[in-house]
C-alpha cells in the first residue's frame, strides 16, 4: 500500500493517477467522502460522494480501512473490500489520503504501508496552484491554506519527503521508491524457493 499525502495543490493526486496509469500492477484506492462534487469529477471514479448518514453506515459496519474529519467538515475514509481484493491479486494499492489516515493504515498493517509526503516549493507557489486550478472559492482556499502548517508539521510520520518543485520529476522519484520497495527481502515471497534451487548440478 503506497501513501501520497501532502497539503492540497500538492500535486498528490496528478501523481498517484499517472503512476496508475503507466504501472498495471497499480490501482487506486478510491475514497468514501461527504463533500460536495466538484466540476470535473466523477462519483466512483474520483470519490464515492455520500452523505453523512450513509458515511456513518459503513463505518458501523465495519467497511471502512481508516477514516477521518478532515478541516474539520467533511469525513474520508477508505472502503475495506477493493483493496483487500487487490492485495489478494498481487496488485499494489495508491493511496491518495491524509496524514490521519497514513497513521491509521500504518497502525493496522505497518510493514504493508510505504508512506511519502509531498512539499511544495514555496508558500507563494502552493498559493498560486490552488487559485489557478479553480476548484474552490476563494474562502475555501483561505480555509484550507490555515490548516497547512498543521499538516506540514506530520511529515515526520512518513518515510519518504518529497519537494514537488517539477512534476516529471517527482513523478520519477515516486516510481523509483515503488520499484525499490517491491524488491525489499520481505516482500518478495517466493524467494527462499528460488534460493533453494541455486545448488549445485549433479555430475
Amino acid at each position: 500500500m503506497l501513501v501520497l499525502a501532502a497539503p492540497p495543490g500538492c500535486g498528490k493526486t496528478t501523481i498517484v493517477q499517472e503512476i496508475a496509469k503507466t504501472d498495471p500492477m497499480t490501482m487506486i484506492s478510491v475514497s468514501a467522502t461527504t463533500r460536495a462534487l466538484r466540476p470535473g469529477e466523477v462519483d466512483g471514479k474520483h470519490y464515492y460522494f455520500v452523505d453523512r448518514k450513509k458515511f456513518q453506515q459503513m463505518v458501523d459496519g465495519g467497511e471502512m480501512m481508516e477514516y477521518a474529519l478532515v478541516y474539520n467538515s467533511n469525513m474520508y475514509g477508505t472502503p475495506k473490500a477493493p483493496v483487500e481484493k487487490a492485495l489478494k491479486e498481487g496488485r499494489d494499492v495508491l493511496f491518495d489520503i491524509d496524514w490521519q489516515g497514513n497513521r491509521k493504515l500504518s497502525d493496522i498493517a505497518k510493514d504493508d504501508v510505504v508512506s511519502i509526503f509531498l512539499l511544495p516549493p514555496s508558500w507563494a507557489e502552493l498559493e498560486r496552484r490552488l487559485y489557478d486550478r479553480a476548484q474552490d472559492s476563494r474562502e475555501e482556499i483561505t480555509r484550507r491554506l490555515g490548516k497547512v502548517p498543521d499538516e506540514i508539521s506530520h511529515y515526520k510520520d512518513f518515510q519518504y519527503v518529497l519537494v514537488n518543485t517539477d512534476l516529471n520529476k517527482t513523478i520519477k522519484q515516486v516510481y523509483s521508491i515503488l520499484e525499490a520497495e517491491r524488491i525489499k527481502r520481505h516482500r518478495l515471497s517466493d524467494l527462499q524457493d528460488f534460493v533453494d534451487t541455486l545448488k549445485p548440478l549433479k555430475k
